[in-house]
């Protein structure tokens, strides 16, 4: 079983700070993970593929997490230990010139299944309970 984790499933999409967006592309390291996660992958599998040492592959993947451009995807076992993977969360990235000239991301995402929307919903109800 797969539970996606999410920010907030009931808004229409996550809009990333401009500065950490940016910085996290701006990494050569972010930049290695995304050309890797052709499909998703645990951390211990970017390390050994990206040739980054496991402690650098984790702060990396939190700074994409946190500009929005990877999504994580728990991966529940029957044992008890779960796995993490990690996938990319964006199709494009734009930046806009606003009339008042300051800079805003325009993120495109991949399109979600109803199952999947279903899933991060219940996953959120889930944790009120």
């Amino acid at each position: 079983m797969v539970d996606r984790m999410v920010r907030d499933p009931f808004a229409d999409e996550d809009i990333p700070d401009v500065e950490e967006l940016l910085g996290a592309l701006e990494d050569p390291d972010c930049r290695t993970i995304i050309r890797q996660l052709e499909e998703p992958m645990t951390a211990s599998e970017l390390s050994d593929e990206c040739e980054i040492p496991l402690s650098t592959i984790y702060r990396k993947l939190d700074t994409m997490s946190d500009a929005t451009l990877l999504d994580e995807l728990t991966e529940v076992r029957g044992d008890g230990h779960h796995t993490t993977r990690y996938e990319i969360a964006f199709d494009e990235v734009r930046l806009v010139l606003e009339d008042d000239r300051s800079l805003e991301v325009d993120v495109s995402r991949p399109a979600r299944t109803a199952d999947e929307r279903l899933a991060d919903m219940w996953s959120e109800v889930s944790k009120e309970l």
